[in-house]
């Protein structure tokens, strides 16, 4: 529907790429997750 495209398209445009949190440190929440994920050193391992 509309209304749920609309919706989505906030949050993927606006309420996780620029909005600012505070529980984030003021960043917004995908600048935090890319942040986190480059001091992480994670390393995925498959065997």
């Amino acid at each position: 529907s509309d209304a749920a495209h609309a919706i989505t398209d906030y949050i993927v445009g606006y309420y996780s790429a620029l909005r600012p949190h505070e529980y984030n440190g003021g960043l917004p929440p995908n600048e935090s997750e890319n942040r986190y994920w480059k001091n992480s050193n994670a390393e995925a391992s498959f065997s």
